[in-house]
């Protein structure tokens, strides 16, 4: 067959609507076009909280969204991870001063599994004995979201604000956090259950 007979043969591409799953708005974060539906399953799709959200103080937060699944000509996803931006994180970085890290492999109670970094800057240069009490503390409020959860709800807790905060007024009793953030996470597996989950009225 010729090369141009090929190009003939070949079927159109559509375009296809992603959306944000309902848990964040069910928002229109992009468009992309193919000739089979199928090859889209998987892709995986970034945009700024501040797209979500309409709040300019949130553009730092990148949000990564994995598409599971089409429905109606639209790509439909769920929440697969996030990151502070680099320019933001470096930013919150102060001579004298020190950065707490602490890495949690977690699980939500719909069995999703995740690795999160979450972050203290302090206001001074702290002892390594502080640091452990911090980091244990960091993963007690971690553990203990996460497995009361689902994806769903802990995604939302993790890149509203709502995770750092619990973790700050912990850490106050200990030091004087400058800043708590969870400054990325990461979906490790996800169950089949949510990745055959047919669509919420919400979301159709």
């Amino acid at each position: 067959m010729s090369r141009k007979a090929t190009e003939r043969s070949k079927a159109p591409k559509a375009p296809y609507v992603i959306r944000a799953p309902s848990y964040f708005g069910n928002r229109e974060i992009g468009t992309t076009f193919s000739d089979d539906s199928s090859k889209l399953i998987g892709r995986t799709v970034k945009v700024s909280l501040y797209n979500l959200t309409d709040d300019f103080s949130k553009q730092y937060i990148i949000i990564k969204f994995k598409i599971v699944r089409i429905n109606d000509g639209e790509a439909q996803t769920v929440f697969y991870g996030h990151e502070y931006g680099r320019e933001f994180l470096r930013s919150l970085v102060r001579r004298g001063t020190s950065r707490i890290d602490g890495y949690y492999n977690l699980k939500t109670i719909d069995n999703v599994a995740m690795r999160v970094q979450s972050t203290v800057f302090t206001v001074k240069r702290e002892s390594a004995g502080k640091k452990r009490i911090i980091r244990h503390v960091m993963k007690e409020v971690l553990e203990s979201s996460s497995q009361r959860l689902t994806l769903d709800q802990f995604a939302q807790e993790l890149v509203l604000g709502k995770t750092a905060s619990d973790i700050y007024n912990a850490v106050k009793k200990i030091i004087l956090p400058r800043h708590v953030g969870i400054v990325k996470s990461k979906i490790l597996s996800l169950p089949q259950e949510i990745l055959l989950a047919k669509p919420s009225q919400e979301e159709s």
